[in-house]
């Protein structure tokens, strides 16, 4: 069991504020949906391996890493930390990724999503959804500002962000905000790493279903929210990654994932490593192969980058 240690927030954000271009919020004051009014108590602690997590996020917002000096548009990628729908781990599964993509000259939103809550939401079980699909919209909206291609906008997911950018990419026809201009809720393309997939029995990360859904939820919310079940010849292409040891999140979440992708021929790429265990963001410090440089490969190779 992970054990948290409150810090001052301020220590951990200021060191990070030279990359971050721009900190915006998802939705105009006052105007967050499916919201209940009550004060913002969100919070940080340290887990006892020194991974910051983010908590009780109720205002959601997009942290910019723009390319700087950029004037020609490019792939922009949204980035759902994980955490079990309990907690955002946003720097190892948020910040540093985005900086990485920078370096590779594409844009890249850090996406701190609203965590799962009877107490602030009417609906807690649409909330992630709902800040998801208003991400790719707004990155959509601003795509001629922020000079990024439209139609080569990604999603990538770690964990239970993982869920939430599978479940954007195989969700996206059932939009959960208002969309009065029609804008295309669909990533173009999907990154996944080590994800919770499925929300059956089998397969489920229970605590991330239970936060998301509930203690006892019907079996048709659990259908809904098990990706592999939900693949179209539509969905995104998808780039996956998982560890066959994870203790946590078993990987036949990604691989029936992969296995749905394969049977409705949509392109994908799956690296599984034979050890690794769960949450090593970036850094598979049992193996010398950096699954960081096959996605820079994937994308390339289907002029993403």
């Amino acid at each position: 069991m992970l054990r948290h240690f409150p810090i001052i927030l301020l220590t951990l954000v200021l060191p990070h504020l030279t990359f971050a271009q721009e900190v915006l919020p998802l939705y105009p004051a006052g105007a967050i949906p499916n919201s209940i009014p009550g004060p913002n108590t969100e919070f940080t602690t340290l887990t006892d391996t020194g991974i910051p997590l983010l908590h009780k996020v109720s205002v959601p917002t997009i942290v910019a890493y723009n390319v700087p000096n950029s004037t020609q548009n490019h792939s922009p990628v949204i980035i759902c930390p994980g955490g079990g729908y309990g907690a955002l781990a946003n720097v190892h599964e948020g910040s540093d990724v985005a900086k990485l993509l920078n370096s590779w000259g594409i844009s890249a939103f850090v996406l701190h999503y609203r965590l799962p809550d009877t107490a602030i939401m009417k609906d807690k079980s649409i909330g992630p959804l709902q800040d998801a699909q208003r991400a790719l919209q707004m990155v959509r909206e601003h795509a001629a500002e922020w000079h990024i291609d439209p139609a080569k906008i990604g999603i990538m997911g770690f964990s239970a962000g993982g869920h939430l950018a599978a479940t954007a990419s195989t969700h996206y026809k059932d939009p959960k905000i208002k969309n009065p201009k029609h804008i295309s809720l669909r990533p173009d393309f999907s990154i996944l790493i080590y994800p919770v997939i499925s929300f059956t029995d089998s397969l489920t990360h229970k605590w991330s279903r239970e936060n998301l859904l509930g203690a006892q939820p019907s079996a048709e919310s659990i259908r809904y929210y098990s990706n592999e079940l939900q693949v179209t010849a539509d969905t995104p292409p998808a780039f996956l990654v998982h560890a066959l040891d994870d203790p946590d999140v078993v990987a036949l979440n990604t691989t029936s994932y992969h296995k749905a992708l394969l049977l409705h021929k949509v392109s994908s790429e799956i690296i599984l490593y034979p050890h690794g265990g769960h949450g090593f963001g970036m850094n598979n410090t049992t193996t010398t192969e950096k699954w960081t440089d096959d996605l820079k490969a994937w994308m390339i190779a289907h002029k993403w980058l």
